[in-house]
């Protein structure tokens, strides 16, 4: 697929799935935070089909109804088990090969590189201790208020790095990544270092798709 030539001055990056290979088991998380919100008298009903995070939210919106001033309190509960299970998966979890030196040609190339993950920082940091000397900006979800796919979480990416989203791509592993860069008018690329077939990134609309991240140099003016 190398017959396009990009022409970037930022390129934004997924995580989990992009650069590392990050081990939770979601499965089990989930079951925490359902158990969880089970002792405030919520059931699953209606919300089976949402993400951890939408999750926890859609429930402490229920607690909130039934049980107001406890619904903060579930809350920080239920985001302190997500990141147990993602801190347990971090600790045996590394960054994909050629990662940090895809970010140091980046950077050599004079492109900006950012991260952004609907995963704590303190994750993150496990796998990349020194990521904040590769790229140029991490925004977690500690660091805003809507997670992808809310495309305020890329814009608070590229608004650290001063960048604009039409000289900008978005990489990443799962239709979410891409359909967020495409909401804000960036370039979007799939990898298939995830859990998404290359069918449902086509399908989300990439611009491109690449085995691993770090093939995106290759396609660089």
């Amino acid at each position: 697929m190398r017959d396009c030539t990009l022409k970037l001055s930022a390129v934004v990056f997924d995580f989990d799935g992009t650069l590392a290979h990050l081990k939770i088991d979601f499965r089990e998380m989930r079951r925490d935070v359902l158990n969880l919100a089970a002792s405030y008298g919520i059931a699953e009903d209606g919300m089976e089909r949402l993400f951890v995070l939408e999750l926890i939210a859609e429930t402490s919106r229920r607690i909130g109804r039934v049980k107001p001033g406890q619904e903060g309190v579930f809350s920080g509960l239920a985001l302190r088990r997500v990141a147990d299970r993602e801190l347990a998966g971090a600790a045996h979890s590394s960054l994909f090969p050629g990662i940090r030196e895809m970010l140091v040609d980046l950077r050599r190339r004079g492109i900006k590189t950012g991260i952004l993950t609907r995963n704590c920082l303190e994750a993150v940091t496990a796998i990349f201790p020194d990521v904040g000397d590769y790229s140029d900006a991490v925004v977690t979800r500690d660091d805003t208020e809507r997670v992808k796919p809310h495309p305020d979480h890329i814009r608070a990416v590229l608004k650290i790095m001063n960048a604009g989203p039409s000289a900008c791509a978005m990489v990443g592993d799962h239709p979410m990544d891409i359909r967020v860069g495409k909401e804000v008018g960036a370039l979007a690329v799939g990898v298939l270092t995830g859990y998404s077939a290359a069918s449902d990134l086509q399908e989300a609309g990439a611009d491109l798709i690449l085995e691993r991240a770090a093939e995106i140099t290759g396609y660089l003016e």
